[in-house]
């Protein structure tokens, strides 16, 4: 497709223009203010890691179980509106022994993020954390895990409220 000038007349503007200001325009700072919203399910989902719990939505239809929350199945598109307050404990699915900080910080000992299957879950759904107050050549899969949260006066509605998951007593 070509474009024939004469149709879109118009002059063009050089920066000497805006310079000697032979044009009229303004220029201003917004001071614009921006907020992000959750929505239901996550909101309600960081609201209760505040409170030291952690909750999931199981649907009617099909019984599953999922974390985090969300307000339709993408298995059924059925809405998922039953609430259900699962343990804060679960099962190492899988694991890493991470010797550099995402920053590419050596590390002496190192992170050990794990994918952990959050009891209460149908099928099994994990969420990844940290493992802590564990030797790094005694973390296993399957393992079984608790939450150490973080004392109640330092939460703030974040995953991170939960400071790792630790070997779980059996």
């Amino acid at each position: 497709m070509t474009v024939n000038i004469r149709e879109f007349p118009g002059v063009s503007l050089s920066s000497a223009d805006f310079a000697e200001k032979r044009i009229l325009y303004t220029e201003w700072d917004p001071h614009a203010r921006y907020a992000w919203d959750a929505g239901v399910a996550m909101g309600r989902y960081l609201a209760e890691l505040k409170a030291g719990r952690i909750v999931g939505t199981r649907c009617r239809h099909c019984r599953r179980t999922v974390l985090p929350p969300r307000t339709v199945c993408e298995w059924c598109f059925e809405p998922m509106d039953e609430w259900v307050t699962l343990e804060d404990t679960g099962t190492v699915n899988t694991f890493s022994l991470c010797y550099v900080t995402w920053d590419m910080q050596r590390l002496e000992k190192p992170e050990m993020p794990a994918v952990i299957e959050i009891d209460g879950t149908m099928p099994p759904v994990g969420i990844m954390h940290l493992l802590g107050e564990v030797e790094p050549d005694e973390v296993q899969i399957g393992m079984k895990v608790q939450a150490v949260w973080k004392p109640a006066e330092e939460r703030e509605g974040a995953i991170t409220d939960i400071k790792y998951f630790k070997p779980l007593d059996e």
